[in-house]
């Protein structure tokens, strides 16, 4: 990626910049955009019961200590979703969210095993999320993706049982991921699943570094060999790891809000997204589950910047770096950087 040096803006511009700036998300889960209204929507079209009296209240419950309390209410949301229509429906509304952002790529995880274990089939899943991703190309100009994401706290034998499954389907996603609880469940229990997947062509990424060591993030790269680190931050109190992380171009899905709201860090100000940029890494900025942490692409952009003093040129370099990172071919990103370079020349920053 060419480098480019850009002269800073006054802070009260930097907001309108950071919103219109082209960008990709590489870190979302769907099913963590999944509104408290539209589960309500959803519960009242399938017959399905919730444990919460309102929206209101569900919002209320949005209070995590960590990781696990937000995978509690998490998996109880997800319940709601039943039939192709239900997955196209989540995943639309938050098509049309990124497209609002001026995301112009997105490599959306999606979770079968929360919903195969429901009953649901695999192709319902699938095809729902899919036929959003169609139809966002053709009616929003978006680049959207699918990665199939094993859930770690399960055995790495119903990872491989759900790629079995998946596999009929294997034109509709592009890669596998690894997610759910971290602590406890390191990379390597998965290296077999993760092994056969590499076998078959699929692009591999994993969580690694959230609230576990840098040691996951070193096992996710060796063991798994994964092209990509989902979160990583942790990845800072290792400078050997930094160091490799840098060499290797191995892009970094970052989440702050996600951080913020799961306590991975006390507060905005003190997250390490710049120490990660300014040692040479390929940060990206990301949302998560922005339905549960307060925040869709923008928004993290928006409060990061205000919270931590990152530049326009960290501005620059966080949009180059999700192009660079993401799993679009030569042409595609070529393409996305220059809608970067035509908007960095309209808005009057050289």
């Amino acid at each position: 990626m060419t480098t480019h040096t850009f002269p800073d803006v006054p802070a009260d511009q930097m907001p309108a910049l950071l919103r219109g700036m082209p960008k990709a998300e590489l870190h979302i889960h769907i099913e963590g955009s999944l509104e408290p209204e539209l589960i309500f929507a959803l519960a009242q079209r399938n017959g399905v019961s919730l444990p919460y009296a309102s929206v209101e209240d569900l919002r209320r419950a949005y209070a995590f200590t960590n990781l696990q309390t937000f995978l509690d209410i998490y998996y109880a949301g997800a319940s709601v979703l039943l039939k192709e229509q239900d997955f196209y429906d989540m995943a639309w509304a938050y098509l049309e969210r990124a497209a609002a952002d001026h995301v112009v790529r997105t490599e959306m995880f999606f979770d079968p095993q929360t919903h195969t274990e429901r009953g649901v089939a695999m192709q319902t899943v699938i095809d729902g999320l899919h036929r959003a991703c169609v139809d966002a190309k053709a009616r929003l100009g978006i680049d959207a993706e699918l990665i199939l994401c094993f859930l770690r706290h399960l055995s790495e034998e119903d990872a491989f049982a759900t790629l079995e499954q998946a596999l009929p389907f294997r034109d509709k996603f592009i890669g596998v991921g690894l997610d759910s609880s971290e602590v406890g469940h390191p990379p390597e229990k998965f290296a077999r699943v993760f092994a056969r997947c590499r076998e078959l062509g699929l692009h591999l990424v994993a969580h690694a570094g959230e609230e576990g060591p840098p040691a996951y993030v070193w096992s996710a790269l060796d063991v798994l060999k994964v092209e990509r680190i989902d979160h990583g931050v942790q990845s800072t109190k290792d400078p050997a790891l930094m160091k490799r992380l840098a060499q290797d171009r191995i892009p970094l899905t970052v989440c702050p809000l996600s951080n913020l709201k799961l306590c991975v860090f006390p507060d905005l100000a003190q997250h390490n997204l710049r120490d990660l940029l300014d040692a040479g890494l390929v940060a990206t900025v990301n949302s998560d589950d922005p339905a549960y942490f307060g925040g869709y692409m923008n928004e993290n952009f928006v409060q990061t910047f205000a919270a931590t003093g990152l530049t326009v040129q960290h501005a620059w370099q966080l949009a180059a770096n999700s192009f660079e990172g993401s799993f679009a071919d030569a042409a595609a990103k070529r393409r996305y950087m220059d809608q970067l370079g035509d908007y960095f020349s309209r808005v009057g920053v050289r």
